[in-house]
């Protein structure tokens, strides 16, 4: 099993639009990076775990967890005029995008913000692309490493709250 990243914009498309989906899945669609498109094509496989992330926001994090559903193929935005996604050099022999499904799986119980994460940078998150300047892939790999220290963040988090509180 391997584990991601994928951000959205939660206005266009956020973890709350895919937890209200129909068995609460959805096409990845409109991904025009190759790199990202790679990503998905080659590596990705379904039960694959992800991170959730919201970008273009005032509070950028990641918000909830999903599962890759399905292997790559070819995303139908591609080949449709009326879609913002169109891309006339696309055709459907020879496909350029492609996209996987994507299913939630839960929302995490607090956002654990970009800023959070970068308070890493140098420790248990070093080398994560996220963190790194000017990066603005939409997918980006996750070490098993990175998966299990975010994770911990999500429940250190909640007991100091609790404690606070006490």
């Amino acid at each position: 099993m391997s584990y991601w990243l994928m951000k959205s914009e939660p206005n266009v498309f956020g973890i709350d639009h895919l937890a209200a989906r129909p068995n609460h899945t959805e096409p990845w669609d409109g991904v025009r990076n190759y790199q990202a498109r790679n990503m998905m094509r080659n590596e990705m496989r379904p039960g694959d775990q992800v991170f959730f992330y919201h970008s273009n926001c005032t509070e950028r994090g990641i918000v909830g967890l999903m599962e890759i559903a399905s292997m790559a193929y070819p995303d139908p935005t591609a080949f449709d005029p009326r879609s913002q996604y169109f891309d006339p050099r696309s055709d459907r022999e020879r496909p350029r995008w492609f996209l996987v499904d994507v299913r939630y799986v839960r929302h995490l119980a607090r956002t654990i913000t970009l800023a959070e994460l970068k308070a890493y940078a140098d420790g248990p998150l070093a080398g994560w692309p996220l963190l790194r300047r000017g990066n603005r892939l939409s997918i980006l790999p996750v070490t098993p490493r990175q998966w299990d220290f975010v994770l911990s963040l999500e429940g250190r988090e909640a007991e100091t709250q609790a404690v606070a509180v006490e």
